[in-house]
């Protein structure tokens, strides 16, 4: 009777010492005391809340500016949007492209 046997080498392991492990460790702590240092300096900003509402009007801006173009009144419609421009280059950003509706009718 044959039998056939596998030899598998063994595996070599880099066994790290207490001190390798202990300075990991320390540079894990430290990278999250930075992360969380910067994420409450970002939620105690005074002009938090103005940065917070910024979305919110920009989408009622953009009501506006549609309903005044759909009246007949580009006029409004158009400062309205510089109105808009000239915000979001203040704050360094850029408005999100505008999704188009199916079927949104015009009044």
């Amino acid at each position: 009777m044959q039998t056939s046997t596998k030899i598998r080498s063994k595996r070599s392991y880099a066994r790290r010492s207490d001190e390798d492990r202990i300075a990991q460790l320390e540079q894990r702590i430290h990278e999250l005391q930075e992360r969380a240092k910067l994420k409450a300096e970002r939620s105690h900003r005074p002009d938090q809340a103005v940065l917070k509402s910024i979305p919110k009007v920009a989408r009622h801006l953009r009501k506006f500016a549609d309903l005044a173009m759909s009246k007949g009144r580009a006029d409004i419609a158009t400062s309205t949007w510089a109105f808009m421009a000239g915000l979001e280059r203040n704050l360094g950003q850029d408005e999100p492209p505008r999704r188009k509706r199916d079927g949104a009718d015009s009044r």
